[in-house]
């Protein structure tokens, strides 16, 4: 590559949505990988694109909403790129409610869900109706949003790099000379990094770990059981997970991921003797603030940031794409003041 306008470390989806945002505006750009992409949290298997509850509104939740709402068109742009299937659909979600307490607070938020959500989308109490696809519901009621997407990150990941290398984009694995405006976005390793840099810490890794089952629910909707992600995705797989582990003695998956699944089981029985296809492990970076991490790297010129997606990476990645593209290419700030790297003191 003659010239690099822009250099990316870190081929996660923060790293590559960012790069593929700058190419798509016609930049030069390197991405430096020291494994492969998605080596990290990104090549796990969820992919739920799932919004906070409609309350409470902030300016993470409102980055958010916009994020989801444009990742239809967002994600399109990449398969039309290459042809490639990323996995996204926006197929909603369904979660069981405990009791009439939970009824009347998810009632609440549905009004607050018709003005927050701008009449894009709902967030709605519907009765259970005992079909296969749906989850067990003790007080007979589900909330019903039809803002939540899936995407299946590996997927996803691939057809992020294959738009990239057809706009010109490098991927580099191992060392790579760095040109232009840097980006870091190597996840807990760079929020290790960045920590020592400033003196203080500003994030940490959160073990997760989730299953594949190979059981077919095309376009069904996803669900969410009490911190229990179940995903049905094009591959003919429905993921479970995660966990949220602080610490940990394991690296790779064990018991928790079986009570995960056993748990799937009870809450939707149509599960019952799926197949496991696939396990995974990881740590996800989570900012000390737990919003991301965006802007000026500070007392470095020219470098910026781009890390914490934590749980909510996939979903927040086309508008963490675009803000970023925007601040180094253009010089437009877009980035939330809770986001930036000064807001944690």
């Amino acid at each position: 590559m003659a010239r690099v306008d822009v250099t990316v470390r870190g081929a996660g989806i923060f790293g590559l949505s960012v790069a593929w945002a700058c190419a798509r505006r016609g930049a030069r750009v390197r991405v430096i990988e020291a494994v492969r992409p998605g080596a990290g949290c990104s090549g796990g298997l969820v992919g739920a694109l799932s919004p906070h509850v409609p309350e409470a509104w902030n300016p993470k939740k409102a980055f958010q909403l916009e994020s989801l709402l444009m990742a239809g068109d967002w994600w399109g742009a990449v398969e039309a790129e290459t042809g490639l299937v990323s996995g996204y659909g926006r197929v909603g979600r369904l979660q069981p409610l405990a009791d009439e307490a939970a009824v009347g607070l998810a009632r609440a938020r549905a009004e607050g869900a018709a003005t927050l959500w701008q009449g894009r989308a709902e967030w709605r109490v519907v009765p259970a109706r005992g079909q296969d696809w749906e989850p067990a519901s003790p007080s007979g009621w589900l909330v019903e949003d039809t803002l939540s997407a899936r995407l299946s990150p590996r997927l996803g990941l691939a057809a992020l790099e294959a738009a990239l290398a057809a706009r010109g984009g490098e991927l580099v694995l191992g060392e790579g000379e760095e040109a232009g405006a840097v980006v870091h976005a190597t996840g807990l390793a760079g929020l290790e990094a960045l920590s020592a840099a400033l003196g203080r810490r500003v994030g940490a890794g959160v073990k997760g770990q989730a299953m594949a089952l190979r059981f077919e629910a095309g376009g069904l909707p996803q669900m969410f059981l009490e911190g229990l992600h179940v995903v049905p995705h094009v591959d003919g797989t429905v993921a479970i997970g995660s966990t949220a582990e602080t610490a940990w003695e394991v690296e790779g998956t064990d018991g928790q991921l079986e009570d995960l699944h056993a748990r799937a089981v009870a809450a939707v029985p149509a599960l019952a003797g799926a197949p496991v296809v696939g396990r995974w492990a990881g740590v996800r970076p989570r900012a000390a603030s737990r919003a991301p991490l965006l802007g000026a790297w500070p007392g470095r010129a020219g470098h910026w940031v781009a890390n914490g997606g934590f749980k909510i990476g996939f979903g927040m990645a086309p508008k963490v794409a675009e803000v970023m593209a925007d601040l180094v290419l253009e010089g437009r700030d877009g980035v939330p003041e809770g986001f930036r790297v000064e807001a944690l003191r």
